[in-house]
């Protein structure tokens, strides 16, 4: 079987270190976890984001090509967002 290269800077751009859905501003890895939780369709994800099947496949395929470093990324991003709550939202429930 031969394994055609596919060239996914077509479908995928990186802007601010992340990458998204070339002219949409839409994080690949937004996909990825919006996909996971609901156990979306490819018709669903289409549909719900009015993406074209070519992008959702781009962004499943470039996930699958940098999983770790984009599951790394998004577990620092967690952390970060629970950090700034603890921070800040809790102390704005004190007033």
């Amino acid at each position: 079987m031969i394994a055609e290269q596919v060239d996914l800077s077509k479908y995928i751009e990186i802007k601010n270190d992340r990458p998204n859905i070339r002219g949409r501003r839409f994080p690949v890895m937004y996909l990825i976890s919006y996909q996971k939780a609901n156990h979306a369709t490819l018709e669903e994800l289409c549909d719900d984001y009015s993406l074209s099947e070519a992008e959702v496949l781009a962004a499943f395929l470039y996930y699958r090509q940098n999983k770790d470093e984009m599951d790394r990324q998004e577990a620092l991003d967690l952390q970060e967002e629970e950090d700034l709550f603890n921070r800040y939202a809790r102390d704005n429930r004190k007033s």
